[in-house]
């Protein structure tokens, strides 16, 4: 991979500069592990015990290439994801690219919105009172706020996910019973394969591609920041897939022990998987501190996804350096999608099942998402171009991925 000649984390000043252009990566890894990338874990452990544990780790290079492709373009080029389409394929191409994107972005802020209902309803609060609370919280958040203070809300948020992994250690794992696990893959079974693709697609979702690249956009990030911009991408990967493999980890141990794999049906039942090791109060709030980090800061990269991708391919103002005032329509989006999603969610859903159902189709549109990255990479100017064996690489990588995502995905829908 070509790598910039300029500043390397090993100069005196290079920890400073790393802490200033850190964020884009991290923030939108810690989105990554959303409400439904917590419930798919929970119900893959529930369901199969330790046998996805595996894939959480085999989706961690996937996801690394993925977004540092995205990195690589926004750096380069100084353009969001949907201008660059646009640009290169046509405005009707472009209309496709993000027609697919605002159906992950609505399919995703309706799974952030029912993990933060189910919380609520864990402590007798009414959905709806929770989902006025936070449409209120996040408007006024990105009416009021810059950029950065953005990122570092929802780093701050992000990090209450790390609960599960001091549940996960917690929980003391039968490491005979995971290494068993990490054996077996019953692919023939419709179900394990509709949990596959609901793994791949909580993963690799497509409003990551579309955020990180409108933040470092948006962050005025440069090519000699591309390698500390690598090394935030690399390290949010590695702990997504840890709190991924954490949560999946707890409700295999718990499940496990008691001699069941019964589906989890509602998010009172995933928080109870938790209570065996921590009793159920303290349980109860760890799971709906962890839920309600996962949540906020998912939901607010998908919002901004939303208004951002609108505006690139229509043309009005679509970032946080504009005021209402001045982007009335970016403003306007936003608000407007959190609050349709919320109006859906407190008129009763299965949660656990919808949450599950949107990481599916995540996996589906993934020839999509991935097709229009590895083409935009292929056509980057020297020396930051995608090419020779590595792109070759990345191309394999890439179809076995979307193979896999569509043949579980299809398998598990049809066959189940």
């Amino acid at each position: 991979m070509n790598q910039p000649s300029t500043s390397t984390l090993a100069q005196p000043s290079s920890l400073l500069r790393f802490l200033a252009i850190a964020g884009p990566g991290l923030v939108v890894m810690l989105a990554d592990t959303d409400a439904g990338s917590v419930i798919t874990a929970a119900q893959s452990g529930a369901q199969w015990g330790y046998q996805l544990l595996l894939m959480q780790a085999l989706l961690i290079p996937i996801l690394f290439i993925v977004q540092e492709l995205t990195v690589r373009l926004g750096v380069v080029t100084g353009k969001g994801h949907g201008d660059l389409i646009r640009h290169h394929f046509g405005r009707v191409w472009a209309w496709v690219s993000v027609g697919t994107l605002l159906l992950a972005c609505v399919g995703a802020l309706l799974t952030e919105m029912s993990g933060l209902a189910g919380v609520g309803l864990m402590y007798g609060i009414p959905a709806w009172a929770t989902l006025t609370a936070t449409v209120v919280g996040l408007s006024v958040m990105a009416y009021t706020g810059s950029y950065n203070s953005v990122e570092r809300i929802a780093i701050l948020l992000g990090s209450f996910e790390l609960v599960f992994v001091l549940v996960a250690y917690y929980a003391h794992p039968d490491t005979s019973a995971m290494l068993a696990g990490l054996s077996k893959m019953p692919l023939h079974d419709s179900s394990y394969l509709y949990l596959v693709a609901a793994n791949i697609g909580a993963v690799i979702m497509p409003w990551m591609v579309f955020y990180q690249q409108s933040a470092v956009v948006e962050k005025k990030l440069g090519v000699r920041d591309l390698r500390s911009a690598r090394w935030d991408t690399a390290m949010g990967a590695v702990l997504t897939q840890v709190i991924m493999a954490a949560v999946l980890v707890v409700t295999a141990a718990t499940l496990g022990r008691n001699g069941s794999h019964a589906p989890l049906d509602t998010i009172q039942e995933i928080a109870g998987a938790l209570t065996p090791y921590l009793g159920k109060q303290v349980g109860q709030l760890m799971f709906g501190v962890g839920m309600v980090g996962a949540a906020l800061v998912a939901a607010i990269v998908v919002t901004l996804t939303a208004a951002r991708a609108l505006g690139e391919i229509t043309g009005y103002r679509h970032t946080l350096e504009h005021s209402p005032r001045q982007a009335p329509w970016f403003y306007a989006v936003y608000t407007a999608v959190l609050i349709v999603s919320a109006m859906i969610v407190s008129g009763g859903i299965n949660m656990v099942a919808l949450n599950i159902g949107v990481q599916v189709m995540n996996a589906l549109l993934l020839p999509v998402v991935l097709g229009f990255l590895y083409l935009l990479a292929r056509r980057l100017p020297e020396p930051y171009r995608l090419k020779g064996v590595y792109a070759g690489g990345v191309a394999l990588l890439m179809a076995l991925t979307i193979g896999l995502g569509l043949y579980s995905g299809i398998m598990g829908i049809f066959t189940s």
